[in-house]
């Protein structure tokens, strides 16, 4: 969500040589094949300069970058006023590396977070942070345009990634402490806490259970198939992003210096 870690990198897949890059404060970027400086790529949609970018997942065979950007009035570094402040400027956005166009998707997303494509190119996911939900927008078939409640989660989603088989890996930042639906719920609770003389771990405190680590492996479907967790957080807490590879969850957070890596088998 926020504050100082690795967020892991994808593996390039094969044939591909730029490194795309979504990067909060200065939008989507790409690194050449010879490395370098990144270039820009999307600074502004619809006449208005990115705030925060947040992640994003990329259509090989439509040459197209699906990414979001959590807020429109908010920064990286503001993101717990934009939690608590009932904040759902959050958009889904399509960039068409031929043309060179963005389109807006999905608009009114309370912190859109995480984005992964399905296997079969049906459909986007999107973790919407503050409500605990995972939201499908369909990209084809009846329902293409439209946009439903994927999986509801028991707490802060952060990123998504989807594993070979199609199943998704979604981060939980943390589970939610008892205060939390009634804070994130109700803005103006929200904005009386942002007022008060607290400071940002008082804050964290107020809506998150406790520090530790949980990734859920969703089904194309999304059915919970698996939970991992550490519970105490001796390991890893706070995760932001679960990649699998083979045999491996590569696991990072915002708030370790580190990279964690579970064996499956």
């Amino acid at each position: 969500m926020a504050a100082d870690g690795p967020i892991l990198l994808s593996p390039l897949p094969k044939g591909r040589r730029d490194l795309y890059i979504a990067d909060a404060y200065f939008g989507l970027q790409v690194v050449g094949p010879n490395g370098g400086l990144a270039t820009p790529v999307v600074t502004e949609v619809e006449g208005r300069r990115l705030l925060f970018t947040n992640d994003m997942d990329i259509d090989e065979a439509e040459d197209v970058i699906y990414f979001t950007d959590t807020s429109t009035g908010f920064f990286r570094r503001q993101f717990m006023a934009s939690l608590l402040s009932g904040d759902n400027t959050g958009r889904l956005m399509k960039y068409d590396k031929s043309s060179k166009e963005v389109t807006v998707l999905l608009r009114g997303l309370a912190f859109a977070n995480g984005v992964a494509l399905s296997k079969d190119r049906s459909f986007v996911l999107i973790a919407e942070t503050t409500t605990g939900k995972m939201i499908r927008y369909w990209l084809k078939g009846p329902n293409a345009g439209k946009s439903d409640v994927f999986a509801e989660l028991p707490g802060y989603p952060d990123n998504v990634r989807r594993n070979s088989e199609g199943e998704f890996w979604v981060a939980l930042h943390a589970k939610k402490g008892p205060l939390a639906n009634l804070i994130t719920s109700n803005s103006c609770v929200g904005k009386t806490l942002l007022k008060l003389p607290l400071t940002f771990k008082q804050l964290h405190r107020l809506i998150v259970l406790q520090q530790h680590a949980t990734a859920i492996k969703l089904s194309e479907k999304g059915q919970v198939l698996e939970v991992l967790e550490d519970s105490g957080g001796k390991s890893m807490k706070f995760i932001s992003e679960v990649e699998e590879h083979n045999g491996k969850l590569w696991v990072g957070s915002v708030m370790t210096p580190f990279i964690g890596i579970y064996n499956l088998h």
